[in-house]
């Protein structure tokens, strides 16, 4: 079956609190994605297969030139058919046609070349500092 990807349709909290459950092997919780994207997100997209949530990435931003990929997830059978690739793509179109003038992932060093190579992010310095 074919996997369809859109911006910003609509999701049900269940979905994908189970989606990031399978995507990042942790056990279930009842997180409120949808209040989270009205609040501070320029938008998100999704990949469905049937009706089935198959992949989802939040694309918070700044309200005016910066936007970033946060929890880009995928299904575990769904993985390996470019569904990550092609929702980064939609969530760099769609900052690009809001007019921001950056996108920026953050991601572990196994996921450099799904981010550099697959998606065209370019290596950048960056600091971090743990809070807890």
């Amino acid at each position: 079956m074919t996997i369809t990807c859109s911006w910003k349709t609509p999701f049900d909290n269940g979905e994908v609190n189970a989606l990031h459950a399978a995507a990042f092997g942790h056990p279930l919780v009842e997180d409120d994605w949808r209040g989270l994207v009205a609040r501070h997100s320029l938008g998100w997209a999704t990949a469905r297969r049937g009706s089935a949530l198959v992949g989802f990435v939040n694309l918070p931003w700044d309200g005016l030139l910066h936007a970033w990929i946060q929890d880009l997830m995928v299904a575990p059978d769904a993985r390996r058919q470019g569904v990550g690739t092609r929702l980064v793509s939609l969530a760099r179109d769609s900052a690009r046609a809001a007019g921001c003038e950056w996108l920026h992932a953050d991601f572990d060093e196994s996921l450099r070349p799904f981010y550099l190579g697959a998606c065209g992010f370019t290596p950048t310095d960056a600091g971090l500092i743990a809070l807890r």
